[in-house]
């Protein structure tokens, strides 16, 4: 029988519709609280210096979280966001792929692009927004971008990167296709992981990707970080089907979810996904179930919508400490050196803030001189106007006034 609305065949003659929580979807987890792997569970192959690299980044990034949070409140940065209690899911996702694979982040996940080696200077020049960042200062704080590590610049508005991604990924699929039969001839060099988190998963672009990788077959894996909260709205006022592996499901991909604050089953899922990509050609969605311990954003009071006590609950459940017990158990890690080397990056992220903080900003002309070749006139005429405005108000643009010729 032929098949032209691509559906199941099976056929009933009884009245029975299906609940929107008919699948029973399993949440993969591989270590317990004491860092033991589970009765039942299977460790992935990870080595010693891949272990170690993914604790010292997530050691690094709860430090430096705890530091530039502390920063904006003195006023010495505009914004800031933190990872705490998802670096697991960031960083050893990150682990888990290629270097070179594309990373297409939504804006927590520092984590991912410091394991690719975004130096301490690197992290603060974009943070101060001065003339040595990346960026040029054109983006807010954390949203990091970076052409050499693969780590597409990360943009505010929620979900675009995940068509992106898809559309990317494609690409990446294009040069291992047959021009004559259609087939995918080799395996896949690189492949794209789009980060979003759950209340991105609520906006058109989020449906409109995961469909065009599910029907074109983008090596795409689609990391949802479900951490209980969008901003202020709770997941169970998000939506009412089974989190958003249910949604992989129903888009034809295939999908798992794991627990978010178990760095092995994070690794594993990652490295069975990319696995999945690369030599099928498919994309794969992995739903992250960690629940996020600070607020949305230095802009955000999470006390006005979660109790203190929820909070607690879960902090119990730190995905830092539970890997580095796990790595204890394996004599892969020293307390001491370990808290000396916390020490160390300690000061040294206050060091780093320091130096940054006193780099110039960059120069107002670069606004309109890396556009064109030659700016347009209607362009320079604006920024000529801008000049007669600074030097008018000088005392509204304390930073900019003195610098301009």
């Amino acid at each position: 029988m032929t098949n032209p609305n691509n559906i199941s065949l099976n056929i009933s003659h009884a009245l029975k519709f299906i609940d929107s929580h008919a699948l029973d979807i399993p949440m993969l987890t591989i270590l317990g609280d004491n860092g033991e792997v589970l009765d039942g569970a299977q460790a992935p192959d990870i080595d010693k210096d891949t272990a170690l690299k993914l604790y010292e980044t997530m050691r690094f990034i709860r430090l430096l979280d705890e530091r530039m949070q502390a920063a904006q409140r003195q006023g010495r940065v505009s914004f800031y966001m933190q990872c705490l209690g998802e670096e697991a899911a960031i960083t050893a996702s990150a682990a888990a792929l290629k270097q070179d694979d594309m990373i297409m982040a939504q804006y927590r996940e520092q984590a991912a692009i410091a394991y690719r080696g975004f130096t301490l200077e690197q992290f603060m020049n974009q943070l101060f927004s001065n003339e040595k960042d990346l960026g040029k200062g054109r983006q807010m704080p954390v949203h990091y971008g970076s052409k050499e590590l693969h780590y597409l610049t990360i943009s505010s508005p929620l979900g675009t990167q995940i068509p992106q991604a898809t559309g990317y990924a494609y690409g990446q699929k294009l040069k291992h296709i047959d021009k004559e039969t259609g087939k995918l001839e080799s395996e896949i060099d690189n492949v794209t992981i789009c980060y979003f988190g759950e209340g991105a998963a609520s906006e058109g672009d989020f449906h409109a990707g995961l469909n065009m990788a599910a029907v074109h077959e983008a090596p795409v894996i689609f990391f949802a970080r479900n951490n209980g909260y969008a901003i202020s709205t709770p997941a169970d006022e998000q939506f009412k089907g089974d989190g958003i592996a249910s949604r992989g499901v129903g888009y034809g991909i295939k999908t798992i979810r794991v627990d978010g604050a178990d760095a092995l089953a994070v690794f594993a899922a990652t490295q069975a996904a990319r696995k999945i990509a690369a030599e099928q050609g498919e994309p794969v969605l992995i739903e992250s179930i960690a629940y996020r311990l600070g607020a949305h954003s230095t802009s955000d009071d999470p006390s006005g919508y979660r109790s203190k006590e929820e909070e607690a609950a879960f902090k119990a459940n730190c995905p830092i400490e539970r890997f580095k017990k796990w790595l204890s158990k394996q004599g892969w890690i020293d307390e001491k050196e370990d808290e000396a080397a916390k020490d160390k990056i300690r000061e040294d992220i206050l060091a780093a803030v320091k130096v940054a903080e006193k780099v110039q900003k960059p120069a107002l002309e670069e606004l309109v001189s890396d556009v064109y070749d030659t700016p347009i006139p209607s362009l320079q005429k604006q920024y000529e106007e801008l000049k007669e405005h600074i030097k008018q108000h000088p005392d509204a643009y304390p930073v900019t006034a003195g610098r301009i010729k």
